[in-house]
C-alpha cells in the first residue's frame, strides 16, 4: 500500500474513531535508552515536526498516530517489535539474535539494491584509534548525492552529535543501513523509500573530518560489515542471500576483546622512549612500531603510547 493510500486508509479508520468513541491509547515512546559505547545522542528531539504523512492526517482528526495503527506497514516489526523514530541503537529495546541461522534475502534483481556513494573506500570496518569503527566510510564532496541501498522505510531522519545530519533506513528482510554525516536530509521518518532513492546530500557534519559518507549496516542492532555484503568499489552485491547468526558477530567481539587487552602509558615530564621501554619491559622499536613513531619522535607530555 502506497503512501497516499496508506492516508486515505487512516481517515477513513479515523472517522469511524470519531463516530464510536473508541480512541488508540497514547502510546508515544518504544525502546529503551541509547546503548552508549560507542556513539553518544542528542538527548532532545529536534525533528518532531518532521512528522509522516499518516501522522499529520490523524493530527488533522485530532488524534495521535500510534505504530501500533500500521504494524502491517512497518518493515521488520515482527522481528524488532518496534519501530522507534527517536533514538537511533535501542539495544535495551531490541530482541537478541536466537540460536538459529536466519538466511535474508539481499535481492531477487540487480535493480534491487544500490551503492548509497561511488566513492572508495577511505576507512574500512573494524579496530580503529582504540575503538570499533562500526561502518565504512566511503570518499565523496559536499552535496553530492546519497542513495537508499534497498527498499524500506525511513526509521530515523535527525541530527545527532556524532553521526550529524544521520538517516537510518529499516528493510523489509530486517537489516538496517545507516548514512551519516550528510549535509541535507531529504527524507523523514515514514517515508517508503526504494532502492536508489535520494536520501539526503553528502557533508562533513557532526564528528567528522573531512566530507565522507559514514555507512553501516546493522541487524537487530548489531553492526555487519558492509563490504560483506557489497563490493562497494565496483557497486555490485556479493551474493543475493545473507546468512545471519552469532558467527557473524563473532570477529567483532574478538576485536573488542583484543582493544580491551591493550595497555597504554601516559607520557609525563622527563619520560623518554627508552625510560618507556625498560619500564615496561618492551623495546624502543616495538613503541615505535605501536604507535607509528620514529626512533627520533618527539613525545609530548600527555600523550598516550601502547606498549602491548
Amino acid at each position: 500500500m502506497r503512501m497516499n493510500e496508506r492516508v486515505l486508509h487512516l481517515l477513513s479508520c479515523a472517522l469511524l474513531v470519531a463516530t464510536t468513541g473508541q480512541a488508540q491509547s497514547d502510546t508515544s515512546s518504544y525502546g529503551g535508552p541509547d546503548g552508549l559505547e560507542a556513539y553518544d545522542e542528542i538527548e532532545f528531539f529536534e525533528d518532531r515536526g518532521a512528522l509522516p504523512e499518516i501522522e499529520h492526517a490523524a493530527h488533522a482528526l485530532g488524534l495521535k498516530w500510534d505504530v501500533n495503527d500500521s504494524l502491517a506497514l512497518i518493515p521488520g516489526y515482527d522481528i524488532y517489535c518496534h519501530f522507534n523514530t527517536d533514538v537511533i541503537f535501542d539495544r535495551s529495546g531490541t530482541p537478541k539474535l536466537g540460536k538459529d541461522t536466519l538466511r535474508l534475502t539481499l535481492a531477487h534483481e540487480d535493480c534491487d539494491l544500490s551503492i548509497p556513494c561511488p566513492g572508495h573506500i577511505t576507512s574500512p570496518f573494524g579496530p580503529r584509534r582504540g575503538r570499533m569503527h562500526y561502518g565504512v566510510d566511503l570518499k565523496l564532496n559536499t552535496g553530492d548525492p546519497v542513495h537508499c541501498a534497498f527498499d524500506g522505510m525511513v526509521r530515523i531522519s535527525k541530527y545527532n552529535r556524532s553521526f550529524g545530519h544521520v538517516v537510518v533506513v529499516r528493510h523489509q528482510n530486517g537489516l538496517e543501513t545507516l548514512y551519516a554525516h550528510l549535509s541535507k536530509r531529504l527524507v523523514k521518518p515514514g517515508d517508503e523509500v526504494h532502492a536508489g532513492d535520494l536520501l539526503g546530500l553528502g557533508g562533513n557534519t557532526g564528528r567528522s573530518y573531512g566530507s565522507h559518507l559514514h555507512f553501516e549496516v546493522r541487524f537487530l542492532d548489531e553492526p555487519i560489515d558492509p563490504a560483506t555484503i557489497f563490493d562497494l568499489e565496483n557497486g555490485t552485491i556479493k551474493a543475493r542471500t545473507l546468512d545471519i547468526h552469532h558467527g557473524t558477530f563473532a570477529a567483532i567481539a574478538a576485536a573488542k576483546a583484543a582493544m580491551a587487552a591493550r595497555k597504554y602509558h601516559t607520557v609525563r615530564s622527563g619520560d623518554t622512549l627508552s625510560g618507556i621501554a625498560r619500564r615496561y619491559g618492551t623495546s624502543v622499536n616495538q613503541l615505535c612500531q605501536l604507535n607509528g613513531l620514529r626512533r627520533d619522535s618527539i613525545i609530548r607530555v600527555g600523550q598516550r603510547l601502547r606498549y602491548n
